[in-house]
């Protein structure tokens, strides 16, 4: 379990450390820094997947997602009674993403190439695409000299030994390319495939279609499915699969609890998978077609949060899109219920929501709100952030 998320100079997130507990509610105003705080977590997932440079292209690169505001704001300029303005960079130009876990930790560091034409650099059209600068891995919680078990800078990458001595591992690897996916040696690097692997399970759910045209609401070919897709196209194979291999009898009563008297069932034809959905007082069962948007994602939510395969981490963006507030208690029960095999992170406007999901005594709470552009905790003091420490470079 992630037990403390870091990030500096991300967008909003100047300087940012985040407590975690099994299960969080991520809530706070529009613009407060929600979508900011998804975004690095999805970058942080993309390292382990070897796709960071890309998905900061995508974003305009990292020129454009660095913290734009004052490094150090004045009593003035807080009070409004002096301009907003900068003395200067004092640090150079880095973007940093971090968590601390229970066994293994982790920490990138990613910056601008450095020119230097007189020492005979090539020149590259892909000049401003940022570089690794650091990468660490350490065992525990806190980072320490004697914790790091893995430890990347620019192009080195060394490995501590079971002797507790350092082993060159790689001498040039590219600087766009991180450690998690180029160094995967099980023997030598054991720490860096559990990680490696532990980050690849990571499950993102921000937009599940359910309009007419949803690949949802039509038959699929079926086959053993415990992962949800992230647009929910393969929720009959699905929840089929909870059915076979998973837990049945939750199955069951998460439906029986958000829709009274209602049973799920999964007919094929051909080898297509759809869904039919049984309620009280209707002769025939409802096809997914049939079903209404809020019906059908309350299910899509049923067959990823009841996966036979529970990941590390689930993050859900804004779950109670199209639900009926009557529907959210049943919703937040089966979260909670979720949250046993799953750290889970819930990202929402709905105060009902954070209500129901407020009653489990593990649901750690997290308000988001903005002080001269930069996202804060609200009522996190510097007594109580939690101990991060990032490695130089």
């Amino acid at each position: 379990m992630i037990q403390t998320l870091a990030i500096a100079n991300y967008r909003s997130l100047r300087q940012l450390v985040v407590p975690l507990g099994r299960l969080n509610v991520i809530t706070g105003a529009n613009g407060s820094g929600k979508t900011n705080l998804y975004r690095a977590l999805r970058l942080l997932a993309d390292t382990a997947q070897g796709g960071v440079i890309a998905s900061l292209a995508r974003e305009g690169g990292l020129d454009s997602t660095l913290w734009a505001g004052v490094d150090q704001p004045t009593k003035g300029m807080r009070q409004g009674t002096t301009p907003i303005q900068s003395k200067g960079r004092q640090e150079p130009v880095n973007l940093r993403l971090g968590f601390a876990g229970e066994t293994l930790s982790y920490s990138i560091d990613l910056g601008m190439p450095i020119s230097s034409p007189g020492l005979g650099k090539v020149s590259s059209r892909f000049c401003r695409d940022p570089e690794i600068k650091r990468e660490c891995i350490w065992a525990g919680p806190k980072l320490r000299p004697s914790a790091l078990l893995a430890d990347r800078r620019v192009g080195l990458v060394r490995l501590r030994s079971p002797q507790g001595e350092w082993e060159i591992a790689r001498q040039n690897i590219a600087l766009f390319e991180s450690m998690l996916t180029e160094v995967v040696d099980a023997n030598r690097a054991p720490e860096v495939l559990s990680l490696r692997d532990q980050v690849r399970s990571w499950r993102f759910y921000d937009h599940f279609r359910v309009d007419p045209d949803a690949p949802a609401r039509q038959p699929q070919l079926g086959t053993r499915t415990p992962v949800l897709s992230h647009d929910g196209r393969d929720v009959a194979a699905a929840l089929q699969t909870i059915r076979e291999i998973g837990d049945n009898t939750a199955l069951d009563t998460a439906v029986a609890d958000a829709f009274p008297g209602s049973r799920v069932e999964i007919s094929g034809f051909e080898g297509r998978f759809d869904i039919e959905m049984h309620q009280h007082g209707l002769l025939r069962p409802l096809k997914s077609a049939e079903l209404s948007d809020g019906t059908l994602r309350s299910l899509l939510w049923i067959a990823a949060l009841l996966t036979p395969r529970p990941p590390a981490l689930m993050v859900l963006d804004e779950p109670e899109m199209s639900l009926h507030p009557d529907l959210l208690p049943a919703f937040a029960r089966l979260i909670i219920h979720a949250s046993k095999n799953t750290q889970i992170w819930v990202i929402s406007h709905s105060a009902r929501l954070v209500a129901a999901l407020g009653e489990a005594p593990e649901c750690q709470s997290i308000v988001l709100e903005k002080d001269l552009g930069e996202t804060r905790i609200v009522g996190q003091g510097l007594l109580d952030r939690p101990a991060w420490e990032w490695p130089a470079r």
